[in-house]
């Protein structure tokens, strides 16, 4: 088995935590966020513990069936990557040319 890095362990635990908060603070059992997600008790705990092997798609549900799961889709996106649009600036060209015209020759 591949070990993961120890920042993305801990990130899939806070996100496993912070999904067992969620939904405590809805006040929804386990039952029902298993049946809405359709996904069994089990793999309901372990995506609150922030186990790595169980598919996105099912954390995805699970934030569907606590209504975040709009938060998903914004993770990667572009006004959330400072980095990738650092980069994206540094290569910018420094100058930008008009195009340039052809002649047409004088018609008699």
């Amino acid at each position: 088995m591949r070990t993961l890095p120890i920042p993305v362990t801990r990130a899939l635990r806070k996100l496993g935590s912070d999904i067992k908060d969620a939904r405590r603070r809805r006040r929804l059992p386990m039952s029902i966020v298993t049946q809405r997600a359709s996904i069994s008790e089990p793999t309901l705990i372990r995506i609150e513990r922030g186990d790595p092997k169980v598919a996105i798609g099912s954390y995805a549900t699970v934030l569907f069936v606590l209504g975040m799961a709009d938060r998903l889709a914004d993770l990667v996106d572009p006004t959330n990557d400072p980095v990738g649009l650092q980069l994206e600036e540094e290569n910018l060209p420094k100058r930008i040319r008009g195009v340039s015209k052809q002649r047409v020759p004088n018609e008699k």
